[in-house]
Formats: C-alpha cells, sequence, structure tokens
C-alpha cells in the first residue's frame, strides 16, 4: 500500500533548519528551566551529567532543575542518582521505574515531573554537551517564538550502520507522515510547556519522539531546528538497535499510521498526556521574559 504524506494532517508552518556558531551563549538566562534525562544503566556516565549539567546551567536559566529519570536500571544508576539528589537537594531530583519501560516511558515521566514552563531534555550517555541547549534557548527568543527548538546531530559520531537506519527512519517518517525534520530522534530538544500541555502520545518505546513531532504539527505549532555537535559514547552501551527496541517502535509507527487513515481526529486526541501541571508556568512561557538509558530508535 502506498501513502501519500500525511494527508489527514492539517499544514503547518515549515520549520526552519540554522547551523549557529560552534560556542554559543544566551543574551541572557531563562527565567526558569526543567531539563531530565533518562538514564538506563548508565552509572558511569550519571555522575559526570549532572556536574557538567550543574556547572552548564546557571549561565542559561536564573533557576533551573535537573531531573533523572532512572528506567529500570540494573547496575549502580539508582544508588548513584539517588546520591546525587541528597546532594544537591531541591535541584536534583530523581524518578525511578521499577522495571526498563523504554525510552519514551523515561521520555514522558521526565516531561512529567518537570515543574518549569521551558522543557529540555538529553540522554543520559553525555553525546550531547548540556551547554550546547544554550543554541536552542537563543533560537527560542528570536521573532517567531517558536513552541519547540530540536536539534540534529551536525556530525554524526555514530557507526555507518546506525547512520544508514536513521536515514531510512527519517525517509519512512517523511513518506508517511509528513514530518520534515532531519533528526527525529536528536536528544537533544527544548519545548515551551504550553505546546505540551494538551499533547497525548501513545508511544512508550523508541517511536515516542517521533509520535510527539508529529502531533505537534499537527496542532499547527512551530518547530524549528538547530545544528549541535554530537560525541561519541566514551562508556555504557546504546540499546536503541536492539531487536525488541526496533521491532516495538515499528508497531508503534503503524498503529498511528493505520489510526490516521481510519480516524485522524480521534488519531491525535489518543494517548496519555505529555506534561504535568507546571508550578509556575507563567513565569517561563517565553525565552525572553523578564521575571522570574535508554535512547531513541536512531
Amino acid at each position: 500500500m502506498t501513502a501519500s504524506p500525511a494527508e489527514d494532517i492539517p499544514a503547518n508552518p515549515a520549520g526552519t533548519v540554522e547551523v549557529l556558531p560552534e560556542s554559543v551563549a544566551v543574551s541572557k538566562p531563562v527565567p526558569r528551566l526543567s531539563l531530565f534525562f533518562p538514564a538506563h544503566n548508565e552509572e558511569a556516565n550519571l555522575e559526570p551529567l549532572v556536574a557538567e549539567a550543574l556547572a552548564s546551567l546557571p549561565v542559561l536559566a536564573r533557576s533551573f532543575e535537573i531531573v533523572i529519570v532512572d528506567d529500570g536500571s540494573r547496575d549502580k544508576t539508582p544508588e548513584i542518582a539517588d546520591r546525587l539528589a541528597s546532594a544537591h537537594a531541591g535541584v536534583v531530583r530523581v524518578v525511578h521505574h521499577q522495571t526498563n519501560l523504554g525510552y519514551g516511558s523515561a521520555l514522558r515521566s521526565g516531561f512529567g515531573a518537570a515543574r518549569y514552563g521551558l522543557i529540555a531534555f538529553t540522554d543520559g550517555d553525555r553525546q550531547f554537551r548540556v551547554a550546547d541547549l544554550g543554541r536552542l534557548i537563543s533560537r527560542l527568543d528570536e521573532p517567531d517564538a517558536p513552541d519547540a527548538v530540536v536539534g540534529y546531530r551536525i556530525r554524526r559520531a555514530d557507526p555507518l550502520l546506525r547512520t544508514l537506519y536513521a536515514r531510512a527512519y527519517r525517509l519512512a517518517n517523511r513518506l508517511f507522515f509528513g514530518l520534515r525534520v532531519r533528526d527525529v530522534d536528536c536528544a537533544c530538544k527544548l519545548f515551551r510547556r504550553a505546546a505540551v500541555d494538551d499533547l497525548g502520545v501513545e508511544s512508550g518505546g523508541a517511536f515516542f519522539s517521533a509520535e510527539l513531532l508529529i502531533k505537534l504539527r499537527a496542532r499547527g505549532r512551530l518547530v524549528v531546528e538547530v545544528g549541535v555537535p554530537h560525541h561519541p559514547r566514551t562508556a555504557g552501551s546504546p540499546t536503541g538497535a536492539r531487536p525488541a527496541v526496533v521491532l516495538r517502535a515499528v508497531r508503534d509507527f503503524w498503529l498511528l499510521r493505520l489510526r490516521l487513515w481510519a480516524h485522524p481526529r480521534g488519531a491525535l486526541q489518543r494517548g496519555e498526556p505529555v506534561a504535568g501541571r507546571a508550578d509556575n508556568v507563567g513565569d517561563a512561557a517565553g525565552a525572553g521574559e523578564q521575571g522570574g538509558d535508554g535512547r531513541g530508535l536512531a
């Protein structure tokens, strides 16, 4: 069966793609920022990642929080996370999954735990630098005021096979959903809470990011892209290419596609809410206001 690109999804303003200078300093910190990252068996990466975030975030936000989502890790990740939360009470928090629920479920828990009006995430494998969120924050403050800024890897630090797999996945999302995002699963993204508060996402696996962006687009939200550096993994093992992960993503992909063909409105409304209630949404609704383990498929 041949599909036309998202014929049943409303059009939205076209996203833009930009490459910013290698070093970006935000003109002024945002009032409040929630940063979370999934961690599945990342005992070697967790402590240096939190240290990096604690050093980088004061330049980006006047007030911030760091949320670790332990997705059923079987190594020392849970105890390291608890120790870091105890050492940095009020800044670092932990969400534990008793079993490994999958990348999408970890992202959902991170969104749900975030308390502020700007929400960013990266992965626990340290293939992105926290300081590069400044690139996304600077873009968020442009006159078009995008609802989401998603990174794309300027030069992928991945094996050739994984890169080819990512290209095929990107093509499939473009052909069957009209999703014109060049790096769907880049784990460096920034969202306005108001843009995702009323969205539901069904996938609990690697298709979560794609489904979220598809539904943002269907609501007419402006999603733009900014290039970010990508670094080789130096510890731990990737899980995104495991057969069980891939099969779950393929299932979720086709379930959404078939539901959109059968009943577009109902399909777009399905799924659990992405974000919970913010403590002070208004304080951080805009980047320029004054005041106040696991990984994806590709």
